[in-house]
């Protein structure tokens, strides 16, 4: 690594960003926005085809810890006629390129605010990949960076972008089904267990002390790595994290809830024995108090193996994109998931199935009432594009904040569960009351010289 360099970057970042921030140069309608996606194994290419897809934007940048990574993306590429971007290793290089206008931060959960802070801090706007954080924290942190910086940046819950959704959940807010007590979201995601790997020699060319970052670093093993970095605390927050986090956000936002007052959680890595140290199973219940004092409820639930598809969700009658493409047949069907949420009123419920459809049922009798199902591509991505040119933060469908609070559910739970007992939660303050062990678990720890600054 080059050292010298980096440490200077650490050093001067906020005092150079401050400059950039308040020169930050206003795109015209003609101007193109050059984009650096970082983080390109999985999520980050779709980061790739979304901003491909829209007018003015150029994928100009490339920046991965894995050179084997960066080289088979260069090889797509050519696939999909796209130009060659200029690639990085150190996401620390690429924030000193003046010519870079956005950073889209796909790389491992606790990499996300780090980044996200150090974009901000070098006058780049941001799309950062849900959750925006690793640990209560340093969600904050970001959250101060952003305002302060004053750059742009949209969370990556790209639900909120979906008509559909926004349809069902201007429905609800306007009384479709009446006055809303509850909420469940459901991630039933089937995944198979990830077995035993034991230490080996880091794979030429993935930098792995750079990979790790903020995190211990321990000896390498597959495990520890691509995808199944997920199911470690070190580097990933489970699927309640990972896919659940979409289900959360969107009980969150059709409740009108902010931070709960209270959080159980109860689960456990059930059915295999292997290195996943996060639950495949977890129930979680939270509660919320209104400013007048009424109670209102959220329930979730992660299930990782065999499940049934409730309220339809997930099945070819619902609709959506849950529902497996046309021509599979029995011996290549993808395994059943039921990814959604349902909301319960006094006049009726409302079921939304992942991204892209929503029904409802009205009365004591379950009458079919208002349903719609729309295809959901690039939208988010567009929204972005569009506040980045405009400099309108408030333009934005998933504004880091929401993103923040949403993620905050999500540590809450997993300290809840960590810890075997319930938290008690002071939303006006964004503070565990009376259990220090919680409040430790939701900082999180860091290694040198990969910090969240106490000062932004």
């Amino acid at each position: 690594m080059e050292n010298s360099g980096r440490r200077n970057f650490l050093k001067t970042s906020a005092l150079a960003a401050a400059t950039a921030a308040s020169v930050k140069h206003v795109l015209g309608a003609n101007d193109r926005v050059r984009v650096a996606v970082i983080g390109l194994n999985g999520r980050g290419w779709d980061h790739v085809r979304g901003y491909q897809s829209l007018a003015g934007v150029e994928v100009a940048y490339f920046c991965d810890a894995d050179e084997r990574v960066l080289d088979r993306r260069l090889a797509d590429c050519e696939k999909i006629g796209l130009a060659r971007p200029q690639t990085y290793t150190d996401i620390r290089k690429l924030l000193e390129d003046k010519n870079v206008d956005a950073v889209s931060i796909a790389s491992p959960n606790h990499w996300h605010s780090l980044m996200g802070i150090w974009a901000a801090q070098a006058g780049k706007d941001i799309y950062i990949e849900k959750p925006c954080s690793h640990n209560w924290w340093e969600g904050r942190q970001l959250v101060r960076a952003i305002e302060k910086y004053k750059v742009i940046c949209q969370h990556g819950s790209q639900c909120r972008s979906s008509g559909a959704i926004r349809e069902a959940m201007d429905n609800m807010q306007s009384g479709l089904i009446g006055d809303l007590y509850m909420a469940r979201g459901l991630c039933y995601k089937w995944r198979a267990s990830i077995g035993h790997k034991e230490p080996s020699p880091v794979p030429a060319g993935f930098h792995y002390d750079l990979w790790t970052g903020p995190a211990p670093l321990k000896p390498y093993t597959e495990n520890r790595a691509h995808y199944n970095w997920h199911w470690i605390w070190d580097t990933g927050n489970g699927d309640l994290g990972n896919q659940g986090i979409h289900e959360v956000d969107l009980a969150r936002w059709g409740m009108g809830v902010t931070l709960p007052t209270k959080v159980s959680a109860m689960g456990g890595h059930l059915l295999f024995d292997d290195d996943q140290q996060t639950p495949n199973n977890i129930n979680v219940s939270y509660e919320f108090k209104t400013p007048q004092g009424k109670a209102k409820m959220i329930s979730f639930e992660v299930r990782g193996w065999m499940t049934n598809h409730e309220a339809g969700i997930g099945t070819a009658e619902f609709g959506g994109n849950n529902v497996p493409a046309a021509g599979l047949t029995a011996s290549n069907l993808p395994k059943p998931s039921t990814i959604g949420n349902l909301f319960y009123g006094s006049k009726g419920y409302m079921a939304i199935s992942n991204y892209d459809s929503y029904k409802t049922w009205m009365g004591d009798q379950g009458t079919p009432g208002p349903a719609k199902t729309l295809p959901v591509k690039y939208e988010h991505y567009q929204n972005f594009i569009d506040c980045v040119r405009s400099r309108k933060a408030d333009g934005l469908h998933a504004p880091i904040l929401e993103g923040h609070l949403s993620a905050t559910l999500v540590h809450l739970a997993n300290a809840s569960y960590r810890l075997g007992r319930t938290i008690h939660f002071d939303p006006a303050t964004e503070s565990v009351v009376n259990d220090s062990e919680a409040t430790e678990l939701l900082k999180g720890t860091y290694r040198a010289p990969y910090v969240v600054p106490e000062s932004v």
